[in-house]
């Protein structure tokens, strides 16, 4: 027999149990796996929130009240998100309709497409691109059309987004400061922040968000190097230590949206849409626009107003169209959305 010992096998430290109340993302949301945890899907929509990792769509019954899509017709998504308004939209749109997606989003487009097929909606039915809402005229020109029958437009930031701390939008967790709906395209917050003096921030968060605490809070933040949300969150909450909870609140979430907007360059890419979209819908052809802030429909109100004075509208949303009592029970994020319609007029 060897004198020699039998070498031990290596040791292995076992899987640190994460505990109750995990802290990483991927774990701490069971309803990421419906399959799995129904259960817990359904208590979280019981509560009137939306599942992480899914996108509740807003005013369905509205929108295609105000869309009306038939078959054989042409329609644009420009914002495909998570794909609920699309998934609607598509079996109205059968036989022989086509929807065209956009969205600029990298991370969630492709799993959107995925869901969309995976409902039965081939290459004649659904065509995806990746751009966002002011590339229209350049994607119906690509797929060879001379316009729309029916435009929508859901300018709301996704929850899939919202809910991903990676992604960094969200005021209530820790994330990098980034907020690009791209990321492979553009500056990151922290980097907009870094990069921005004290006059330049204000006028930012006023024009952006019509945040009141605007020349309290631009000099704490300009110029400063914050790399996570929680660090922007914190400073924020330090410089409004003296006011109600519920105000610093709402800074802080204006000064997010603010910066969000910036990073996007949300605006520009509005304001070029709404000059395209005319001349994107054929004669008699519907447009719905589904705004969440004031910046947004204040931009969407002028242009369908200016529309309809030009003749390019024969008819408009004469109010802003808001979610029912019961939806805004139902889906808390469904709050601040305003909807507006518009259409085309008809030639002779």
């Amino acid at each position: 027999m060897s004198d020699e010992a039998t070498p031990s096998p290596p040791h292995r430290r076992r899987p640190r149990y994460s505990g109750k109340n995990p802290r990483r993302f991927a774990e701490k949301y069971k309803e990421r796996n419906a399959a799995e945890h129904p259960e817990t899907v359904a208590k979280v929509i019981a509560a009137g929130k939306t599942p992480a990792g899914t996108h509740r769509p807003i005013m369905v019954r509205e929108i295609l009240e105000i869309l009306q899509p038939h078959p054989r017709e042409v329609a644009v998504d420009c914002t495909l998100g998570y794909g609920g308004h699309a998934a609607e939209i598509l079996p109205l749109l059968q036989p022989g309709g086509k929807l065209i997606g956009l969205d600029v989003d990298p991370i969630e487009l492709p799993k959107t497409e995925a869901r969309l097929r995976l409902l039965g909606f081939g290459l004649a039915a659904l065509q995806v691109h990746r751009t966002n809402y002011a590339g229209i005229s350049r994607v119906l020109a690509a797929e060879g059309l001379q316009g729309a029958n029916l435009i929508l437009a859901d300018l709301g930031l996704s929850s899939m987004q919202i809910d991903d701390p990676v992604r960094g939008f969200s005021v209530k967790v820790e994330g990098p400061l980034d907020m690009r709906m791209n990321p492979q395209r553009g500056q990151p917050a922290a980097e907009l922040l870094r990069t921005l003096d004290a006059a330049s921030l204000a006028a930012l968060l006023r024009d952006n968000s019509d945040e009141p605490q605007a020349d309290l809070l631009a000099p704490a933040l300009a110029g400063q190097s914050f790399q996570t949300t929680s660090e922007l969150r914190k400073t924020i909450d330090r410089v409004l230590s003296r006011r109600p909870a519920e105000e610093i609140e709402l800074s802080a979430r204006r000064v997010f949206q603010a910066l969000r907007i910036a990073v996007n360059d949300e605006f520009s890419a509005l304001d070029a849409f709404l000059r395209q979209v005319p001349d994107c819908l054929l004669p008699g052809g519907r447009l719905a626009i589904l705004s969440f802030h004031s910046g947004e429909d204040r931009r969407v109100k002028k242009a369908l107003a200016e529309g309809l004075r030009t003749g390019l509208y024969e008819a408009i949303a004469p109010e802003v169209i808001r979610p029912t009592a019961a939806e805004r029970h139902q889906n808390l994020r469904a709050g601040p959305a305003k909807l507006r319609w518009a259409k085309r007029a008809a030639t002779e």
